[in-house]
């Protein structure tokens, strides 16, 4: 190296390249205009599983599946005869094939060279496998998250319309019964037929009663899938899955949770679905307001209880709404169905905790929860 001007020698820098080439932690292959391999570092043999010298000079086709390995010569053909490119300096989403025939996601970026007065294509190999993954178990969570917001949604308006029909049916059976002791005492020729059908139409009122009572009974008694979990990383999954489509520059989330919080016994999946209905609700309470900002904490006020708090920065909760917000069929929004807050506090008070709201110190609303640490599981 030049130490005085600084500058490297034609030396250094090959082996200056060739370090960067050998530790770079993406896949980088070179090949010419026909589509040999020239070069094939260390990164593309853990990708691909082929060592250097297995691919080198061979067809760069044999790293891809079909239908890139048939288009790929023409593809590279049809470059260098009309310049038209559909990589080259773009990059784009592609399949790789492994030595043992699985294939795998990958990020290609290509640029284009000249060596010793030959054409080079430099391909760039960012490997997608985990990001992938880590989408794909966040759209298996989300379906399992909104599946079990039907399933409450659905229990919960089936515990209420067998609430609200009760009613009339026991009323229509008291009228059943008040005719037909009116026609015990008629005289005329109908009296029995009439007499008859109102009985049968009793019997399938008091048939309906025991119905509507079975299928609460049933709604009640159902039992949640609980075990003991790390509730911050259930509350992490939860934000992942609450703000799935929310613009990431349009609301600032803030998470502050307590490290060494002990395992709690819940469900899951009931739990995540609370934490995503208030932190939807917090990021729709925030449209009209001139700061976004979501607010996740989680801490151990006393050794029994866990507490989670989402805090938002919209204009609050007015305090005559306030005082039935939990209930079933109370919204404050436009289109909403009044169920999702109503269901939060069924979940968390089947587990033995509780669920409230407060005002934000800093302007907005709080949503607080608290659960006990066993989950009112026996000893």
């Amino acid at each position: 190296m030049d130490q005085a001007g600084g500058n490297l020698t034609s030396a250094d820098s090959d082996v200056l390249f060739r370090t960067v080439v050998s530790t770079a932690v993406d896949g980088i292959i070179v090949i010419d205009a026909k589509g040999r391999v020239l070069l094939y570092n260390e990164a593309c043999a853990r990708l691909f599983g082929y060592e250097a010298d297995e691919v080198i000079g061979q067809n760069i086709r044999m790293l891809m599946p079909e239908p890139y390995r048939e288009q790929h010569d023409g593809y590279l053909d049809r470059y260098v005869a009309t310049g038209e490119a559909r990589i080259i300096g773009i990059g784009r989403e592609v399949v790789g094939l492994r030595e043992d025939g699985s294939t795998f996601p990958m990020y290609l970026s290509v640029g284009e060279g000249w060596l010793d007065g030959e054409r080079i294509f430099l391909g760039i190999l960012h490997d997608l496998t985990e990001r992938k993954m880590h989408e794909r178990r966040l759209q298996e969570l989300q379906n399992d998250l909104l599946h079990a917001m039907r399933l409450s949604v659905t229990g919960q308006l089936a515990s209420a319309l067998a609430h609200e029909l009760n009613q009339p049916l026991t009323a229509s059976l008291n009228y059943l019964s008040a005719a037909r002791r009116g026609l015990q005492a008629s005289a005329e020729p109908s009296a029995a037929r009439i007499n008859e059908l109102l009985e049968k139409a009793a019997a399938q009122n008091a048939r309906a009663g025991q119905i509507i009572r079975r299928l609460r009974e049933f709604i009640e008694k159902k039992e949640p899938n609980r075990a003991f979990e790390d509730l911050n990383a259930s509350v992490y999954e939860a934000i992942a899955l609450g703000l799935v489509g929310v613009d990431e520059g349009d609301v600032e989330v803030v998470v502050k949770l307590a490290r060494d919080l002990t395992p709690v016994f819940f469900d899951k999946i009931q739990i995540q679905q609370v934490m995503v209905n208030l932190m939807r609700n917090a990021v729709e309470a925030m449209q009209n307001s001139a700061r976004h900002q979501l607010t996740v904490m989680s801490f151990q006020p006393v050794p029994e209880m866990v507490e989670v708090v989402v805090s938002d920065t919209g204009p609050g909760v007015n305090e005559d709404i306030r005082r039935s917000l939990f209930h079933p069929f109370t919204t404050t929004k436009e289109k909403g169905l009044g169920m999702g807050l109503a269901i939060c506090r069924g979940i968390i008070e089947s587990h033995g905790g509780r669920l409230w709201t407060e005002p934000n110190p800093g302007g907005g609303a709080q949503f607080r929860f608290r659960l006990p640490v066993r989950g009112g599981q026996e000893d």
